[in-house]
């Protein structure tokens, strides 16, 4: 009875980050490239432009990786996609930063971008794709990790305070020592309490059973989910399959048949050694 959870999706809340870093980001490189940088009104226009540009260039990778979130989770091989990613990423950065140049370059000088800029400026480019790349893997995991710890703080919750129901315009919490058990009418799920109060869940036991402690709880079959207090024993069949006493009620049969390939499993949980 395994709590499996898919891949979980997950906000990065970075723009504000690169809002801010992308310009650094640009003054560094100004710093780095050039001696003397002249503080005047083209170079706060070509600041300006260059700025631009490395928004244009971030937002193509960004959409590159939030499409991998996707497409290829971290869940399946991580190695795999950060690799992928990284190389992708960074072509879709570099193909933006390059026709935006020449684009640009074209407009207003009407000449071929210097052969400097190809030589130079393209790998201290890729340089900072990969520290972009390195940031999103690190928010991812980081944001991984939290979003795990929460859940399990929500499982703890669950766990420690019962099974949550509607009841009109009221939110129940059913102390685990007070259920019975669970069986399917229809298209609901039903829980009984031992004074035989019945709560419909639009809930299927699939989902149910996930949300509750397997040293409690115990999935029958397709239609039944009992709690260990609303059992009385079992006795055996041929080949293998079991016949579960149960508490009888009225909402529930005073013997329910479990599988062959489900017997080891429901005797080592009933009586665990």
């Amino acid at each position: 009875m395994k709590n499996e959870r898919s891949e979980i999706p997950i906000t990065y809340r970075d723009i504000p980050l690169f809002l801010v870093l992308i310009p650094f980001i640009n003054a560094l490189n100004y710093y780095l490239t050039y001696a003397h940088i002249p503080f005047n009104g083209h170079t706060l226009l070509t600041f300006s432009i260059d700025t631009l540009e490395g928004y244009a260039a971030w937002l193509g990778l960004r959409f590159v990786i939030l499409y991998l979130d996707k497409k290829m989770p971290y869940s399946g091989s991580p190695l795999k996609r950060i690799i992928i990613q990284v190389i992708i990423s960074s072509a879709v950065a570099l193909v933006i930063i390059i026709s935006l140049t020449e684009l640009l370059n074209w407009m207003v000088k009407d000449t071929p971008v210097p052969r400097n800029f190809y030589l130079n400026d393209i790998f201290i480019f890729l340089i900072w794709f990969l520290v972009i790349n390195g940031i999103y893997i690190a928010l991812y995991y980081y944001r991984a990790m939290r979003q795990m710890e929460a859940l399990r703080l929500e499982d703890r919750k669950v766990r420690t305070e019962g099974f949550f129901v509607r009841q009109g315009k009221q939110n129940l919490s059913i102390p685990f020592s007070e259920i019975l058990g669970f069986y399917v009418d229809g298209e609901y799920s039903v829980l009984i309490t031992p004074q035989l109060k019945k709560y419909f869940l639009d809930q299927s036991l699939d989902k149910i059973e996930q949300s509750l402690p397997e040293e409690i709880f115990f999935r029958l079959n397709r239609q039944h989910l009992f709690s260990r207090q609303a059992l009385k024993g079992f006795s055996r069949l041929e080949n293998g399959k079991l016949h579960i006493l149960v508490e009888h009620t009225e909402y529930f049969p005073e013997a329910i048949l479990v599988s062959r390939t489900k017997a080891p499993a429901f005797k080592q949980w009933y009586r665990p050694e």
